[in-house]
């Protein structure tokens, strides 16, 4: 006959069933639930009253200032914007010509590069750097 296990006490079985994850999260309220699958229309009280309501326009006619500046004025720039403007575009301009000419030292260029010089050496591809070769 195997051995019977001991009963759980009170006290841990709280514990446990007090530390559970799903224990920390709100059930939801019936009456959300009832307004989330209820299909009637609103109720007239939950309309904005009429005071509240606007029906005019919301369009702002153009003033003519554009970034604060009032029309007619000519905008200054500031001591820094012509560095960033610079700064950036040379920056931008020096970083994809060194893309550009950066050397390839990729795994698969080495490779073909190896392969071909070994078999330049056991005779099986010509050399083509070999001039009197070629002639014959």
């Amino acid at each position: 006959m195997p051995p019977t296990r001991p009963a759980i006490q009170l006290s841990r079985l709280t514990c446990l069933v007090s530390s559970h994850p799903a224990r920390h999260f709100p059930l939801p309220r019936p009456s959300a639930a009832r307004t989330l699958a209820s299909t009637h229309p609103p109720d007239v009280s939950e309309h904005p009253s009429p005071d509240t309501a606007s029906h005019e326009s919301h369009y702002d006619p153009p003033s003519g200032w554009l970034f604060g500046i009032p029309p007619g004025e000519k905008y200054e720039n500031e001591g820094w914007e012509n560095t960033w403007v610079y700064g950036f575009w040379g920056s931008l301009v020096l970083g994809i010509v060194a893309y550009v000419y950066k050397p390839d030292t990729s795994i698969q260029t080495w490779a073909l590069e190896e392969a071909r010089r070994r078999l330049e050496v056991e005779g099986i591809l010509p050399d083509p750097d070999d001039e009197s070769k070629k002639q014959a």
